[in-house]
């Protein structure tokens, strides 16, 4: 048992040392591997709702701001 606490303290100390994108697409990929199943309701709205927001872009309706703008927003700053 403290081969795998090792191991995984190995793996967790070295993931932490990627690139933030890196470390996205990992965090990413470990969440969904905890789903079971897949709603098929869920993820039809959801691509109905990133099309949407795509297209808000592609239009102009929607406008973006930096992320650092959008972080002191966040933070309250």
């Amino acid at each position: 048992m403290a081969v795998v606490k090792t191991d995984t303290a190995k793996l967790l100390e070295k993931a932490l040392k990627l690139p933030p994108e890196a470390r996205a697409a990992i965090a990413g990929s470990l969440l969904e591997s905890l789903d079971e199943t897949v709603d098929e309701e869920a993820e039809a709205a959801w691509a109905d709702e990133i099309a949407r927001r795509i297209r808000e872009l592609d239009t102009g309706k929607a406008k973006t701001i930096p992320w650092s703008r959008a972080r002191r927003m966040i933070l309250g700053q």
